[in-house]
Formats: structure tokens, sequence, C-alpha cells
């Protein structure tokens, strides 16, 4: 199971968190990879200055906007599901 963990403490939130875990909420469902991939949210990842931040497994991105979501699903995340 691949773990997408979405930031959601004070700053990230205020930079748009919610809008990147909806993204990504959008894409599992969209690509059917539900029984492969689990959302998840942590409240800080202690990196609030390069927020919004997103851990892929156990690499961690920063500064991720809705519009990078589609292009992590295909480059990151489908990888680790085969």
């Amino acid at each position: 199971m691949v773990e997408i963990t979405v930031c959601v403490g004070s700053t990230c939130h205020v930079k748009g968190s919610y809008g990147v875990a909806e993204a990504f909420k959008k894409e599992i469902e969209a690509q059917h990879l539900g029984d492969k991939v689990a959302l998840k949210a942590d409240f800080c990842m202690g990196d609030c200055v390069n927020g919004v931040c997103v851990k892929i497994g156990e690499e961690k991105l920063t500064h991720v906007v809705p519009e990078d979501v589609p292009s992590l699903m295909k480059g990151k995340v489908l990888p680790l599901t085969k």
C-alpha cells in the first residue's frame, strides 16, 4: 500500500493543503487506486516555510499545489503501485 500524507497544519492549511488533498483524492478515485493508495493527513511535518508538504512513501515534497498532483501521481505514485 502506497501512503500519501498531506500536511494539514496551520501554515500548510493556509497555503492550500485542503486543495492538494482533494486533488489527490480525485486522482485516486479516477484511477481506481483505492485498494493500492492510502491518503492520510499529518498535523505538521516540521517544514512550514516550504509548505504545502506532502510525503509519498518516505519521500517528502514541498511547495506542492493542486496542479502538481496529476504529474506526481504519474511519476511518483503509480510506479510504487506495481
